[in-house]
């Protein structure tokens, strides 16, 4: 079997994120490029079940720019076998639409019995990419599973709601995405890290998957305007001056819909 995992490279949560006023994109320069963590939940669980099932190969697949790559050796340090790294100027600013089309595209050329995938990305936060994905493929898809178990012919899953714990199941080949209920990812140990160095990564360009750059030029979504985030507030302070603050709270909780 072969499960190939969906790594995005974004800027790190740690620090200071902005957005540039020029390009209304996320400034990569203002903080260091990490392995979204939630990408690399999806990379424990197919790293969890190849280590249970022999002859299962982990393939990493990330869309991004050069300075991706110590993220997607870092992958196959934790212990994905190979990778694939679409990297061309053609994409920058493409929105999810353009991004789903090219990782469809390289999915088609490396072959793969399951896709995984988180939930959304830390950084655009959209949400549909994995759905997007299986749409082009015309493959099944369940998201937002917290927790997930691998079959030789299907994979199963259970999604939490408000109301109920769903139990999904669909047969393989399939796209499947996961949430931060998953387990935390492991740490590449000295070995792996060693290893990783010696580990295949194709590097892919538009061209390679027979994609025009033209067509992405004309992304699908248009942006009006841009304004930078307004600073936060002090907030509401409450006090009991007069014993009337329980009456209060509970008036700015329910004006917020927080109760």
């Amino acid at each position: 079997m072969r499960i190939v995992v969906l790594v995005k490279v974004v800027p790190d949560t740690n620090a200071e994120r902005t957005l540039s006023l020029e390009t209304g994109l996320a400034d990569r320069a203002t903080a260091a490029l990490v392995a979204d963590e939630i990408g690399e939940r999806a990379l424990e669980v197919a790293l969890t079940y190849a280590e249970a099932h022999e002859g299962t190969d982990v393939h990493v697949l990330a869309v991004g720019p050069e300075e991706s790559t110590t993220s997607i050796r870092k992958c196959l340090a934790m212990g994905a076998a190979s990778a694939t790294h679409v990297v061309d100027g053609g994409l920058v600013g493409a929105d999810l639409g353009l991004t789903a089309e090219v990782i469809a595209a390289a999915l088609g050329r490396i072959g793969y019995d399951l896709v995984l995938a988180g939930n959304q990305s830390t950084d655009g936060m959209g949400g549909v990419l994995p759905v997007m994905v299986a749409e082009h493929l015309g493959l099944p898809s369940l998201t937002n599973l917290t927790a997930v178990t691998i079959g030789d012919a299907e994979v199963s899953g259970t999604r939490l709601s408000e109301d109920a714990a769903l139990s999904l199941s669909a047969p393989l080949p399939a796209v499947v995405s996961v949430t931060e209920a998953l387990p935390d990812p492991r740490f590449p140990g000295f070995k792996g890290i060693m290893a990783a160095k010696k580990k295949p990564v194709e590097v892919l360009s538009l061209a390679d998957l027979g994609i025009d750059a033209d067509d992405l030029s004309t992304s699908r979504s248009i942006m009006l305007a841009i304004d930078a985030r307004p600073p936060r507030g002090g907030g509401v302070k409450i006090t009991d001056d007069d014993g009337d603050a329980a009456v209060r709270l509970s008036a700015f909780l329910a004006e917020n819909h927080l109760i």
